[in-house]
């Protein structure tokens, strides 16, 4: 089975980083949502397929230190947990 997901904009209000560090942002959201989507499964109504505009996710609260790659995993488990029903 293929998935393919397309995240055509991420908005980060209120942080600024640097181009190399948005690199590695996109590569662990990348790398953390096909983990979860592995691990812990494809949500049931994901399962037909179809082009989703908008997935909610709950805010996300990052502690001071949190780097590139935390941060996307972050995001990534907020985009994972929108995904569910």
């Amino acid at each position: 089975m293929n998935i393919n997901i397309d995240i055509e904009k991420l908005i980060l209000e209120g942080i600024s980083i640097s181009p190399s560090q948005g690199r590695l942002l996109q590569a662990a959201v990348k790398d953390e949502l096909a983990r979860l989507l592995r691990t812990e499964g494809i949500p049931d109504n994901w399962t037909s397929g179809g082009v989703v505009p908008h997935v909610p996710s709950s805010a996300i609260q990052l502690k001071p230190g949190t780097n590139a790659t935390q941060m996307g995993q972050q995001i990534a488990q907020g985009i994972y947990g929108g995904m569910k029903p």
